[in-house]
């Protein structure tokens, strides 16, 4: 992993988010708090997050409530890297996808992908992998999130 200085604005701008927004969200801190930003740039973030037993149902795998999130905060960190805004809007619409599971001990892969940024809304793709060897592997789920943005774009100098 290369220096700060390798980092682009958009990675330096969502890790200093999470950093700064984490503790005031209770649900993001207790599900996410060891999510690892790998890179970021326009509209793109990629994140890794090691499993633990807060991450599992009763049957030992992956909770659908768990991948529900990471759609929901990666969609949100997708929107704050296309113009380095603070603020993501409010959810209208989240759908998520199950399409494999997850055990305790193995670490997701997600992807965060902003498809259009307006001036009213934001429509946003997720996909949530699992890593294998060390590498994207299986797709565990992937989403969709909208949000109204309005008034979430960052100001403008004056």
């Amino acid at each position: 992993m290369g220096s700060d200085d390798s980092k682009s604005a958009e990675h330096s701008h969502i890790e200093k988010l999470v950093e700064k927004k984490m503790p005031g969200s209770p649900i993001y801190a207790f599900l996410l708090s060891s999510i690892r930003i790998t890179s970021a740039t326009k509209g793109h973030v990629i994140a890794r997050l090691p499993l633990g037993e807060n991450h599992m149902n009763s049957n030992g795998s992956l909770h659908g409530a768990v991948s529900a999130t990471i759609v929901d905060w990666a969609g949100g960190m997708a929107i704050s890297s296309f113009d380095l805004r603070e603020k993501s809007g409010v959810s209208v619409d989240i759908h998520v996808t199950y399409q494999s599971g997850a055990k305790l001990g193995e670490e997701l892969e997600i992807e965060g992908l902003a498809e259009r940024v307006g001036g009213s809304l934001a429509f946003t793709k997720i996909n949530i992998y699992k890593v294998e060897d060390g590498h994207r592997g299986k797709v565990v789920a992937t989403g969709t999130h909208t949000k109204y943005v309005k008034g979430s774009e960052p100001q403008k100098a004056g």
